[in-house]
């Protein structure tokens, strides 16, 4: 019986030795976005979604959404409605646009400044389709889609349901490199959207420059409308944010920092009514970061 006790109390030893550890593994804050989604919350944002009357929009795929509840200690917390669903989303992928532009100037590829500098800005915040063009024309149109889809950054990924896709100038002229997967010009999930924030908001995308320059950009939205509409009254609020709306599809991101708590909402949505359900989703998805 000696040694079985001897290894007992070995393994109890090892045991208090490890929990320290454990216990400080728990506030580690994981660098990138797990697809891994709370049943707690998943079930709240469905039935967010439920007494709001979209599910018929749910199951026809007519409504991403991905939430975010980002806990400051450390972890998250990811819902998810047909969040890995790739659609056309008008300007919101301008943010794609935005992140290359910074992955290369961290590479020495692009000197961001003066003029570049303020069509960076307008491209984000007033939604300028000229400026978008020219930005995509200084990193180069194809770089911007390689950067999209190198391995560090997966944002978009041909095998595991696409992403973020910008192959067309915000201008007239014909797409110059379609998704692989659905043909889109302009396209992305609400998953690969909500990591792209989350990384930004961890510091793991960027180096610090960088990542102050892009949030810097992504601050002060300049117009009014969908989430920020919905939000801008709330108590204490913060915003980081690029939307996109063209004909019937509408498309809202959003980094939050409010007396509520951290969260990043993404909504993509078409056919009639998308504008004013954006809102509804920004206004109700409030309350219910309240309630947890």
């Amino acid at each position: 019986m000696k040694p079985f006790r001897y290894i007992m109390v070995g393994a109890l030893r090892l045991l208090l030795l490890l929990a320290p550890l454990a216990a400080q593994a728990q506030l580690l804050k994981p660098l990138d976005l797990s697809p891994m989604q709370d049943p707690e919350l998943q079930r709240a944002l469905s039935r967010l979604v439920s007494e709001q009357g979209w599910d018929d929009r749910v199951i026809n795929r007519s409504l991403e959404v991905a939430l975010v509840v980002i806990n400051e200690r450390g972890g998250h917390r990811l819902a998810m409605l047909n969040g890995d669903n790739m659609v056309y989303a008008a300007s919101l992928p301008k943010i794609a646009i935005l992140f290359a532009a910074m992955v290369s100037s961290q590479n020495n590829e692009l000197v961001i400044e003066g003029s570049l500098e303020q069509d960076m800005h307008d491209m984000i915040r007033v939604s300028c389709n000229a400026c978008a063009t020219r930005v995509m024309e200084a990193v180069g149109r194809e770089r911007v889609l390689q950067i999209l889809q190198m391995p560090q950054y997966g944002f978009y990924n041909e095998q595991l349901y696409g992403g973020l896709w910008v192959g067309k100038d915000y201008a007239g002229a014909a797409a110059h490199s379609r998704d692989p997967i659905k043909g889109l010009s302009h396209g992305a999930t609400a998953y690969q959207v909500a990591r792209l924030y989350y990384r930004l908001y961890r510091g793991s995308l960027l180096d610090e420059k960088h990542t102050a320059m892009m949030l810097d950009m992504l601050a002060r939205p300049g117009i009014s409308h969908k989430f920020v509409k919905a939000l801008e009254g709330e108590h204490g609020i913060r915003m980081w944010r690029k939307s996109g709306s063209w004909r019937h599809f509408h498309a809202d991101s959003v980094l939050v920092k409010s007396d509520a708590g951290t969260y990043i909402l993404v909504g993509l949505a078409q056919g009639a009514g998308g504008e004013e359900l954006l809102q509804q989703l920004a206004r109700a998805v409030h309350r219910l970061i309240k309630d947890l």
